[in-house]
């Protein structure tokens, strides 16, 4: 059962609810605490105190900082936040841009990497699985953060097809041999090192975001199919879905802003 998050009220009467109440809703829906993961997860940069918009994004790049700022959020949410374990510390250049435009304008920032993957109704494997039309019944790989379940593809060129269609992009197809698509597994984001789990979980085919070289020819070895359909392509859904919820629930209003990424 998803646990459930009741907001304090207070006798504020400014619009919208507070950050922290905000940010205790993320929390509760996503557990951040359950996973070891590569950046801090929940507020990265705290703006104003109370919240009455909030912008979803896949990553807190300048284009979607400017664009939240446009539609005059006060909130930003997103999968890839601004800060990662063992990058260069110093706040210049590209990062100071992207922080200068968020403190001039109060704006929170809210990041979650591994759980908003993980969730399993409105992360962004739950999310691909649904626009793929396959439910998944299992979990593999590190933290379970890789999904299976039964599909019915006639063979990898007709599932790279069906990927194609509901992603709007040409994707990656490395298919040792023809045979039916029964089992599916698939993890979003560059989650290529995750192919191994995918081929002992039993699956026909896998589906990710980036293939790395070792990945066709273990592809081609064990005649499972191996599909890179874009890192940021298979991970627009989880970010809209968490924030529509949650904003539905505290009463704000949201808006998911794509920025078109190639990768």
């Amino acid at each position: 059962m998803t646990a459930s998050f009741v907001p304090s009220f207070t006798h504020d009467s400014t619009p919208g609810v507070s950050r922290h109440d905000l940010q205790r809703a993320f929390d509760t829906l996503l557990q951040p605490e359950r996973f070891k993961d590569y950046g801090p997860n929940g507020l990265q940069v705290e703006g104003k105190e109370r919240i009455a918009r909030i912008v979803s994004g896949v990553t807190a790049s300048r284009a979607l900082i400017d664009a939240a700022i446009e539609d005059g959020a006060d909130a930003i949410f997103v999968h890839h936040g601004l800060f990662w374990r063992g990058q260069d510390g110093r706040v210049t250049g590209w990062m100071k841009q992207r922080l200068q435009r968020l403190l001039v304008h109060d704006i929170n920032l809210f990041a979650y990497h591994l759980p908003l993957d993980a969730h399993a109704e409105l992360g962004n494997n739950a999310q691909l699985g649904r626009m793929l039309g396959v439910a998944a019944d299992a979990r593999f790989g590190e933290q379970d953060l890789g999904f299976a379940g039964p599909a019915e593809f006639a063979d990898a060129h007709a599932l790279a097809r069906h990927v194609e269609s509901v992603l709007g992009r040409a994707v990656t197809l490395v298919a040792p041999e023809p045979r039916p698509i029964r089992r599916l597994a698939w993890c979003t984001g560059g989650a290529q090192g995750y192919f191994e789990g995918a081929i002992a979980a039993g699956a026909d085919a896998f589906v990710t975001g980036e293939i790395s070289e070792p990945q066709a020819h273990l592809a081609r070895e064990t005649g499972v199919a191996f599909i890179a359909a874009g890192h940021h392509a298979t991970e627009r859904y989880g970010a809209p879905a968490v924030a529509e919820r949650v904003a539905a629930q505290l009463g704000i209003a949201h808006r998911f802003i794509e920025i078109d990424n190639p990768a």
